[in-house]
């Protein structure tokens, strides 16, 4: 089959307004035989959003409309393509408890999600890793160096996937290595081959999915899927299942990538 299993959508508080039916539409156009719809999930109760219009995840009163709509357009698209409600929860260290709580209340709406990590924890300090090149550059000072962002993020995705979230925990983890986004502008001196080999052995021994993201190779600093060639062909050599994303945050960047992948 073909699939799509990250896309964005019009309750997208930091993408574009186009609709559903332009989702959906483009992605029929294109071939595709299934999607899912993984909108930012609304930040946990007490966590301060780190950017400046504060704009990282849904708010929570949209929730209930955005869950309505894609169960409408699941009926009214039955017979051309398979629509699956999601959602892209952040694994925010330090609020796994709050985390466990909301996907047990939303968890029994959803058909397919994804756990990813956007949010680094510092000194008490919340940053979000991929924000913007500015943010970035400022917090190569404050961790004491590229890699130590590399570092700190890995240490944080493989924190996500041994976390206890519950029996709604999402099965799939998000672009593992988006903490390449900037790689050109500020280039690690490290591969991190050992930190992602703990990633991968966590994700096979779970029976987890990988997000297999095609959005990097338009983000300027990066030029390269999430997960890399090098690192997908291991996965795939580890039996662990890679699911295509666009990460779309507008309809026309559906299937963006696909064709410089490693897809089966």
């Amino acid at each position: 089959m073909k699939i799509d299993g990250h896309i964005h959508s019009p309750y997208c508080p930091h993408g574009t307004k186009d609709s559903f039916y332009e989702y959906i539409n483009r992605a029929i156009e294109l071939g595709y035989e299934e999607i899912t719809f993984t909108e930012h999930a609304p930040l946990p109760e007490g966590f301060e959003d780190p950017v400046p219009d504060k704009d990282s995840g849904m708010k929570l009163e949209y929730l209930e409309g955005y869950i309505a709509e894609l169960t409408d357009l699941k009926r009214e698209f039955t017979d051309k393509i398979t629509i699956k409600t999601g959602l892209e929860i952040d694994y925010i260290e330090g609020y796994e408890k709050q985390t466990t709580q909301f996907l047990d209340k939303i968890g029994p709406h959803l058909d397919d999600s994804l756990l990813s990590v956007h949010f680094l924890l510092k000194e008490g300090t919340y940053d979000c890793l991929d924000f913007s090149r500015d943010n970035f550059g400022r917090m190569i000072e404050f961790y004491g160096g590229v890699d130590e962002i590399h570092r700190t993020y890995y240490k944080t995705v493989l924190k996500s996937i041994e976390a206890d979230l519950g029996k709604f925990k999402p099965n799939r983890i998000g672009h593992i290595t988006l903490a390449d986004k900037f790689k050109k502008d500020f280039p690690p001196a490290g591969s991190f081959g050992i930190e992602i080999q703990s990633i991968l052995d966590e994700v096979a021994n779970r029976k987890m999915e990988l997000d297999y993201n095609g959005a990097g190779f338009f983000k300027k600093g990066c030029g390269v899927s999430y997960p890399p060639p090098g690192i997908a062909q291991q996965a795939i050599e580890m039996g662990i299942p890679l699911v295509y994303g666009s990460d779309a945050h507008q309809a026309k960047d559906l299937n963006q990538g696909r064709d410089r992948m490693i897809l089966k």
